[in-house]
């Protein structure tokens, strides 16, 4: 639900000249699972029956917003450099350029939509001088650079990981 991969055309996880395609799974340590967590909470308190003005289901989003953004980074990671497809979500910019933003893997991300958990959220800086051009809000793109495993806040959501980029281009 959460960790909802973009598959690309080729073969991601292969290698080429260097660059490792990423999958947005490969973002989540062995063993962690979001989705676990939801039904734990489901169980505990049967979420599915209580009404939205319910003073629990705020209790219960201020926890999850809180395990979401502590949930685990892949260390693995750390100075690889690799593509991974997303979305785009700019924090900054003149309204068609971007030199920072954060990469997401679904749709309306941040948005329309709670942001996904720290380790689905990666924060992009554009090599670029000028940045790249984003032809509209929520743009697919591949990006290519240096990741780190390494948690920053912005005032839309937590990332769990940064990315030099040397390279954003369409997701074709």
């Amino acid at each position: 639900m959460f960790i909802t991969a973009l598959v690309a055309a080729g073969n991601l996880g292969a290698a080429e000249n260097g660059v490792e395609e990423l999958e947005w799974a490969e973002l989540v340590p062995e063993g962690y699972s979001p989705d676990a967590l939801l039904e734990q909470y489901q169980e505990k308190y049967n979420i599915d029956e209580l009404s939205d003005d319910d003073p629990l289901i705020t209790e219960l989003q201020a926890k999850l917003k809180e395990l979401w953004n502590s949930a685990p980074i892949n260390t693995a990671l750390n100075g690889k450099t690799v593509k991974l497809p997303g979305f785009v979500v700019p924090l900054e910019g003149d309204g068609q350029r971007t030199s920072e933003f954060l990469l997401v893997p679904y749709y309306g991300a941040c948005i329309h939509v709670p942001p996904p958990p720290a380790n689905q959220t990666v924060y992009v800086t554009v090599q670029e001088k000028q940045g790249v051009e984003i032809r509209k809000l929520f743009d697919t793109v591949w990006v290519t650079g240096v990741i780190n495993a390494e948690k920053l806040s912005t005032d839309i959501a937590d990332a769990g990981y940064t990315l030099h980029a040397s390279k954003v281009e369409p997701y074709e």
